[in-house]
């Protein structure tokens, strides 16, 4: 027999823990809420396991769940994990879906959303969709990965980052007794061939010609590349950019951190080729568009295929984050700039973080001078 009884667990008000025996409490918190927990211990390890609240679980269920959870641990099982078990456990898909719609608000890229999704629909799903995650083991990954691990070495290492991930959340949420072997389903594939992860980047002594055959025909996409390209700009930075950031006055394009890659606001100088870009597209600018660079369909930014297309359609092999590494090697190799005023004009993040504890301000000035020298040497042609 316990020592709680109905009418006491009703009446209890005062905040605290008040044992029935066996491991079953009653806690009472500061605001009055009623809840159970068994206490266990097995091997010196003492664990509380919430067993609901107090207003929908009653005494003699409570102390059925209690019994149940002992005997659990008597048996050497996980007592979290077996809960888990009893309430469900979700199939591969259905795990995706919850990592996916928790994971989605915190993507910045849509195509990144779009494509998360699709990767494990096109090659997770149709080998351990159904399989409930409690179920799948490091075999049946590597199966998955199998399939595509030397055709589309790309998307199978990014196939098992997603894998990864839902396992892992599987894990955390009590639904795997284990994290999934990932290491070692990789170091059970074959070695991928290695590539060159650099972007194709245009020579900067060839930049001031591509310039002028830019400037030979208008279009959004064309001005749009040429103030990607002078201000070391991301595609994506660019195509996004919209009337608010900029200042004519003082010659400052400020992008917002939800916008940068690296989650911080970043000021661009803007040289007077720059500005001479901004006035023309106000002057192009149609209605209120919030755009300075609008796509076809008036208040939607460019694709990020539009400036790969027109260097395509101009012959040109190159990309367009390319040029932020033209104007890298331009300014290493043809002016005496610091390095880390290179690298915060690209907007990089210092790795080392002493260093970036103590350089807080944004070299500003240094930049602007650096971004002009840039902007006379791409509309130069020697």
């Amino acid at each position: 027999m316990g020592k709680l009884s109905v009418t006491g667990v009703k009446a209890a008000k005062r905040p605290g823990r008040f044992g029935d025996g066996d491991g079953l409490f009653l806690v009472v918190g500061a605001t009055g809420s009623k809840s159970w927990v068994c206490r266990v211990q097995k091997h010196g390890r003492r664990r509380d396991i919430g067993l609901g609240s107090a207003s929908k679980v009653t005494l003699s269920v409570a102390r059925d769940r209690a019994r149940e959870v002992r005997t659990w641990v008597e048996l050497g099982l996980d007592p979290v994990f077996e809960k888990r078990k009893a309430g469900g456990i979700p199939t591969f898909r259905e795990a995706t879906a919850k990592v996916y719609a928790a994971n989605r608000k915190t993507w910045r890229n849509e195509k990144h959303e779009g494509q998360w999704l699709r990767t494990l629909e096109a090659f997770a799903f149709p080998i351990i969709g159904d399989i409930r995650v409690s179920e799948i083991t490091g075999p049946m990954i590597r199966n998955v990965l199998a399939e595509i691990w030397l055709t589309k070495p790309e998307t199978a290492r990014r196939v098992r980052q997603r894998i990864g991930a839902v396992l892992d959340w599987a894990f955390a949420s009590g639904y795997r007794e284990t994290e999934a072997p990932m290491r070692s389903i990789t170091k059970g594939l074959p070695r991928q061939p290695k590539k060159d992860g650099h972007f194709a980047a245009m020579p900067y002594a060839d930049v001031a010609a591509f310039m002028a055959r830019l400037r030979e025909r208008e279009s959004f996409s064309r001005l749009a590349l040429q103030f990607a390209i002078l201000t070391a700009a991301r595609s994506g930075e660019v195509r996004g950019a919209a009337w608010t950031e900029i200042d004519v006055e003082n010659a400052l394009w400020t992008i917002p951190k939800e916008r940068m890659k690296a989650q911080r606001e970043h000021v661009v100088p803007l040289s007077k080729p720059a500005i001479r870009i901004i006035e023309r597209c106000r002057e192009l600018r149609t209605r209120d568009c919030p755009l300075i660079f609008p796509g076809m369909k008036g208040d939607k930014p460019l694709s990020d295929m539009t400036l790969t297309k027109l260097l395509r359609e101009m012959k040109q092999h190159y990309t367009a984050h390319g040029f932020r590494s033209a104007f890298r090697d331009w300014a290493s190799e043809e002016t005496d700039v610091q390095g880390e005023v290179a690298e915060a004009a690209l907007a990089h993040m210092v790795r080392d973080k002493t260093e970036a504890a103590y350089r807080r301000g944004s070299l500003l000035e240094k930049r602007r001078k650096l971004m002009d020298d840039w902007s006379i040497y791409c509309t130069t042609i020697k």
